[in-house]
């Protein structure tokens, strides 16, 4: 039997990554309308596409291709915002999982700074590494998002370059056009180092909890 790609809950002291579920519909169309400032080059459903959104992901799951999570607040309870694991590749076995994406993340404006990313990607990229036994993490942004950019780059991953044409456009008045994609990874000879410096962002943030959102 080949790999299959599912959805373990993933518990963290900021964050719990949950299957993503029409249950966190209501929480994710008022997460998703708080501010969209942040949202140029993401696909980040407005209030009334949640369902379709949720829709897209399970067929998409359905598929064996991805495996989406809602974010969820430990502090609240409430669903702040999306992310997923996608395009699982095996290519020495197909019994064993090689190389893995984490995509599809967005959050709320109240929850960006807070933490919850960085823990988010901490127990994405532990799972991946740890049980999945991977040999690889990928990332992948819009070339023209500097935020986003600089987001994934804070996790420790390594930037690799832009391919050209790579992926569909999420940018309001680009549908139907390709956007250059800029790719990042972690190995898993660099992961050791990526988790400490994780663990310790993480840690900042539930010793000293911000103040303000970023």
């Amino acid at each position: 039997m080949g790999f299959e790609l599912d959805a373990p809950v993933l518990r963290g002291d900021l964050v719990r990554l949950e299957p993503l579920d029409h249950r966190h519909a209501a929480e994710l169309a008022v997460a998703a309308e708080e501010s969209r400032g942040s949202y140029a080059f993401t696909w980040v459903p407005r209030a009334h596409e949640v369902d379709a959104y949720i829709d897209a992901q399970s067929a998409r799951a359905a598929t064996g291709q991805l495996a989406p999570y809602a974010q969820v607040s430990t502090a609240t309870g409430k669903a702040v915002g999306a992310t997923a694991y996608w395009e699982p590749r095996s290519w020495i076995s197909d019994a064993r999982l090689d190389a893995i994406e984490v995509g599809f993340t967005w959050l709320a404006g109240s929850a960006q700074g807070t933490g919850i990313n960085a823990e988010a990607k901490l127990l994405l990229f532990r799972h991946a590494f740890e049980e999945w036994r991977v040999s690889r993490v990928d990332l992948k942004t819009d070339a023209r998002n500097s935020r986003s950019r600089a987001a994934i780059q804070s996790t420790g991953a390594r930037f690799e370059g832009v391919l050209r044409n790579w992926s569909r456009s999420w940018a309001p008045g680009e549908e139907g056009r390709l956007r250059d994609s800029a790719i990042f990874s972690i190995t898993a000879a660099e992961w050791g180092e990526c988790r400490a410096k994780l663990e310790a962002r993480v840690a900042g943030f539930t010793v000293h909890p911000p103040t303000a959102h970023a």
